[in-house]
């Protein structure tokens, strides 16, 4: 009854707020502002003293490593590790088991992963004290990407390209037959519009003529049953190498070189070649870590041409006018 008489005007007074009051409650209602205000004053004594006594025991758990004074360490929430992402799931260390291998012997990629590609900076993995050779054609072209960062194509749901990482995971599926010698294998992004690569391993070539593609036309081999060598040519000049906006164009050419030192870890070598925004190929190197036990991939929708932009009152760059 309240709510409902509170918001009706009277019909012979200007509304002032003791009138309202007044009209709200019966006279034995009528809160004394002489009895209101020490309850109020202590009630918010005691709210403090309980956040006090919640926020004691979390503050010996403060960040003793990003931003703390403990070098080593990442900062430790009540869930677990603060990362880049927020607030983290606890996790074991790397397993440093020996890599399993497939019943011939080869040595099995399978699994849940996180990492493997630039996401940020795609110089973050070339060797100390190098840097990438561009030309003064990438130069201006990542000039123009800086001040227009809302076209990168990821952030409108188009896959991410080779060697271009997310922060989700993905999944390597490799022993379809139970061996080496597979005639696919696949890779899947669940975090990337369900996007999946596909690498042919039955010893076939490259088509002479191909039509560019998100993800290139990959071939692939094994050398010595340790490493997984997919070579990749067919890309289109869309998508982004990382976040900065570093370029590529059609005569993208990418040979990975994927190894498993231990259970649980994945190292990605990349190698590029790419006459048109480059002086001379370069390579670079990144690790995956597998993810926990029981782990899987949840499905994350986002497909072409979503209204990311417009909620943010950006222009989708790709919508031809």
């Amino acid at each position: 009854m309240v709510a409902r008489t509170a918001v009706r005007r009277s019909k012979h007074t200007q509304d002032k707020p003791e009138v309202i009051v007044r009209q709200l409650f019966r006279k034995s209602q009528i809160p004394n502002p002489k009895f209101q205000i020490p309850k109020l004053g202590f009630g918010i004594w005691v709210l403090g003293l309980g956040i006090f006594l919640i926020a004691l025991p979390l503050s010996a758990q403060a960040p003793q490593g990003r931003g703390g004074g403990g070098a080593g360490r990442e900062g430790q929430g009540s869930l677990g590790t603060i990362g880049a992402l927020g607030q983290e799931v606890k996790r074991p260390p790397v397993n440093n088991s020996p890599s399993p291998r497939l019943p011939d012997g080869t040595v099995s990629l399978d699994g849940l992963w996180v990492g493997g590609g630039p996401v940020n900076d795609i110089a973050q993995g070339l060797p100390k004290g190098e840097t990438l050779p561009l030309l003064p054609a990438a130069i201006k072209l990542m000039e123009f990407r800086a001040a227009h960062e809302t076209d990168d194509p990821h952030l409108w749901c188009m896959p991410m390209g080779v060697p271009r990482s997310t922060p989700y995971p993905f999944r390597f599926v490799q022993d379809i037959t139970g061996s080496g010698a597979s005639p696919h294998l696949f890779i899947i992004h669940e975090g990337n519009i369900h996007s999946f690569r596909q690498i042919f391993m039955d010893g076939r070539k490259h088509p002479a003529e191909l039509d560019p593609t998100w993800f290139g036309h990959s071939i692939g081999h094994w050398e010595n049953k340790d490493t997984l060598v997919i070579d990749t040519v067919g890309f289109n000049d869309k998508f982004w190498f990382d976040r900065k906006g570093t370029p590529h164009s059609e005569q993208l050419h990418t040979i990975e070189r994927w190894t498993r030192p231990n259970m649980g870890t994945l190292v990605n070598t990349v190698t590029i070649e790419d006459p048109t925004y480059y002086a001379k190929p370069f390579t670079v190197s990144f690790a995956a870590r597998l993810q926990a036990p029981g782990d899987e991939i949840m499905e994350y929708i986002c497909q072409e041409n979503n209204q990311y932009g417009q909620a943010g009152g950006h222009e989708n760059p790709f919508f031809k006018k």
